[in-house]
């Protein structure tokens, strides 16, 4: 059987599946103390954007028409042009099935604020859903965010205006700066965090902040499940483990990154099959990846460990 006949077969397969799935709804939660309900499978920006402009607005309606109706962005993905794409998408009523979130990553409040409207000019929209503090890495930038005419003012402002919402915060590098974000202000309603199989060997968001998360009622928002491809690239596990490892913890929802209609398709079938894993599941799965590799070198986006000589990766970098 040739590579064509194979891909075709799946495809066959996996429109069998969507089509004895028509009537099962994407599962939906609610958003911590948002109060919004988004469903559980989130359409990442960045990737959406990799294939080109149309390709993007392919995603996006088929998205919508899946069911799937939390949006993922940032002002950095692509120069702008994520937050573009998805204004275009969006015409013709469809900004109105969609919760709409984006990103600043600037620290200070004019910067943050400008940012902001940029976005909301590139969506062609008067507000946003969500409005996130993007990639906090550093107690450095925490103190930015924090200190006078910092983010944080911004952020505050926004959603008095009614330009935004709610807001929130996001980060992969050191659950630390997360924590000290997270008790700094009790305004904030969402946080973003790496959620996968190898987080609990290093540096883990799941084992030491994920409860803390749940307990101030912000609303959790999972990312990373493939640690950017790193995950399926080392053989450590599949996609389906990723994800079904991923939504099994107490999270709200997951952003995915998907580049083809066909994968969104498939993760979104993973999302309406959806099990939990038991506890022995999970337990089995990390004994089997704690074999190794993991750590910085795959989650190449957290903290090195001491004397680690590969670049760190930043959001809207091509992995």
């Amino acid at each position: 059987m040739d590579r064509r006949t194979f891909l075709q077969i799946s495809s066959m397969a996996l429109g069998a599946q969507l089509e004895a799935l028509a009537d099962v709804p994407v599962p939906v939660a609610t958003l911590g103390k948002s109060g919004l309900k988004v469903s559980r499978i989130c359409l990442g920006g960045f990737h959406m954007r990799k294939g080109g402009e149309q390709q993007g607005i392919s995603l996006i309606h088929r998205a919508l028409d899946l069911g799937v109706n939390f949006l993922d962005s940032a002002h950095k993905y692509h120069n702008g042009e994520s937050d573009i794409t998805y204004g275009k998408a969006l015409a013709g009523g469809r900004r109105q099935k969609a919760i709409l979130m984006t990103k600043a990553q600037l620290r200070d409040k004019a910067g943050a604020m400008r940012q902001l409207e940029e976005s909301l000019t590139r969506m062609r929209t008067d507000y946003l859903d969500l409005w996130q503090c993007h990639e906090v890495a550093t107690h450095t930038e925490v103190d930015q965010i924090l200190g006078p005419n910092g983010a944080l003012e911004a952020f505050v402002l926004a959603k008095k205006q009614g330009k935004v919402r709610h807001i929130g915060f996001t980060g992969h590098h050191d659950p630390t700066v997360h924590e000290r974000l997270m008790n700094a202000f009790d305004g904030w309603e969402t946080v973003q965090c790496p959620v996968n199989l190898i987080d609990p060997h290093y540096l883990s968001f799941i084992n030491t902040v994920l409860p803390k998360f749940r307990q101030k009622g912000l609303g959790i928002i999972a990312m990373k499940s493939n640690a950017i491809g790193e995950i399926t690239k080392a053989r450590i596990a599949t996609i389906p483990e990723c994800l079904r490892f991923a939504w099994s913890h107490d999270v709200d929802t997951l952003v995915s990154g998907v580049e083809t209609v066909q994968q969104l398709e498939q993760n979104v079938v993973a999302c309406k099959t959806f099990q939990p894993m038991s506890k022995q599941e999970q337990a089995a799965l990390l004994a089997r990846t704690k074999q190794g590799p993991y750590g910085s070198k795959i989650e190449r986006y957290k903290k090195p460990e001491p004397g680690a000589r590969h670049r760190l990766h930043f959001d809207g970098e091509v992995a």
